[in-house]
């Protein structure tokens, strides 16, 4: 039992970890949270909806591929449109959080507008199929997304450690004026950052959509995401993927839990949201995070 949870909890966790690590590369360059991320993963799963159950019938792989485009584009569009003009005119950090927040209640009043409140179910990946090892059941899905995230987060460290743009975005993290001293384009740099950010909200939006189901405010989950990426430290790769992770499992353990014979499973929320108050308190930075201050 203890063994089929934690294999749950990662499972999760990895969706958290591909949320996170949008969160954490915007706000290491831009050192804002970016808030309209949910409605971008939101977008995602409703894109990989159209695709593969509303008008083209796309299988899984390619529904997915398209879907990471799609949000990478949009989350592109995103920036272009709500945070370009506040981030050249070097406006608070506050300024540009209030704006993600629009755009994000912007986009799910658009997806209650258009296409309604209903529940919709993408198709069941692998026909649903399960491993059992022992006594151990593993959904395959959840096998495919665990290996997916990890591998898309490999490619990612590699672009950001072996690439010249991944170069300009680590620079960038650092010391913004001096990379644009540095002839690197900002607006270019900031776009790839935003498409980059997308494209992993996007494959998390698709694997929830999955699990669960696609409707207007799934993009709720992604307040699990941005705990996980406060515990490991907003800005840092590293803590948004241990983060997520971590949080995966602790919620797994919590569900599992019961206390006098009542479960906790419906304290499950209560318990994440509680860390978080806990961590700002004592260790505000989280484990891998720096502390910044706005520049004005």
């Amino acid at each position: 039992m203890f063994i089929q949870t934690i294999i749950t909890g990662l499972s999760i966790g990895s969706v958290y970890a591909l949320m996170a690590v949008g969160y954490s590369l915007v706000f290491s360059v831009l050192n804002f949270s970016n808030f309209a991320h949910g409605a971008i993963i939101t977008m995602g799963a409703y894109i990989a909806w159209a695709l593969m159950v509303h008008y083209m019938h796309v299988p899984f792989f390619p529904a997915l591929l398209l879907s990471m485009g799609g949000a990478g584009i949009l989350a592109f569009l995103n920036e272009r449109i709500a945070y370009s003009t506040l981030r050249r005119r070097r406006a608070p950090s506050l300024f540009l959080m209030i704006s993600a927040m629009g755009v994000a209640i912007s986009l799910q009043n658009l997806l209650y507008a258009t296409i309604g409140a209903k529940l919709y179910a993408l198709p069941p990946v692998f026909a649903m199929d399960v491993l059992h090892i022992g006594e151990l059941t593993i959904s395959k899905m959840d096998i495919f997304a665990f290996l997916f995230s990890a591998f898309t987060i490999a490619i990612l460290h590699l672009i950001l450690i072996r690439t010249k743009v991944g170069m300009a975005i680590r620079a960038a993290a650092h010391d913004m004026e001096m990379v644009s001293v540095l002839g690197v384009n900002l607006d270019v740099l900031v776009g790839v950052l935003f498409f980059i950010a997308g494209s992993l909200g996007g494959m998390a939006g698709v694997f929830m959509g999955v699990k669960y189901m696609v409707y207007p405010s799934m993009g709720w989950i992604t307040n699990k995401a941005y705990i996980g990426a406060v515990i490991g430290g907003l800005g840092s790769l590293p803590g948004a993927i241990v983060g997520g992770l971590l949080l995966g499992l602790l919620e797994a353990l919590v569900s599992v839990s019961s206390v006098g014979g009542t479960s906790l499973s419906t304290y499950r929320d209560v318990f994440s949201f509680g860390i978080l108050v806990v961590l700002l308190i004592f260790k505000p930075t989280g484990f891998f995070g720096r502390h910044v201050e706005d520049k004005l």
